[in-house]
């Protein structure tokens, strides 16, 4: 993960610009897929085979996707969509790192809003 960046030497009106520049930075989210591809090489253990002088059988990719500590779902990629499934792996990453800037810049402006909204503490006689 990238260091976090020191947003509150920006200007609220720099950080508001940065934040809407990212928002169109973002790829459409109908096009991202979350997952890891893998090529994999498999023997089917018939002794005549060529995978049982050494030769596998493959490549075959594999999409694999942590659904938590102990499951994972997992399903083939066929040959002619790898390019869409790499893209599409490649924007959930630019989505995850521009949100992850955009909470950023919310949570400086949330903190600069929080600061100038604090009620005047009220003088005892």
């Amino acid at each position: 993960m990238a260091a976090i960046e020191n947003l509150s030497r920006l200007s609220t009106l720099a950080l508001r610009s940065r934040r809407k520049g990212l928002l169109r930075l973002l790829p459409p989210l109908r096009e991202i897929l979350r997952g890891s591809l893998t090529e994999r090489f498999l023997t089917c253990g018939k002794p005549d085979c060529k995978c049982a002088r050494g030769e596998r059988h493959g490549p075959i990719w594999y999409l694999s996707v942590s659904l938590d500590q102990s499951h994972r779902r997992g399903t083939t990629v066929p040959s002619h969509q790898l390019a869409q499934v790499r893209s599409g792996i490649e924007s959930y990453h630019r989505v995850k790192e521009h949100l992850e800037k955009i909470s950023n810049i919310n949570r400086e402006l949330l903190r600069r809003a929080k600061g100038s909204q604090r009620p005047q503490k009220t003088v005892r006689k």
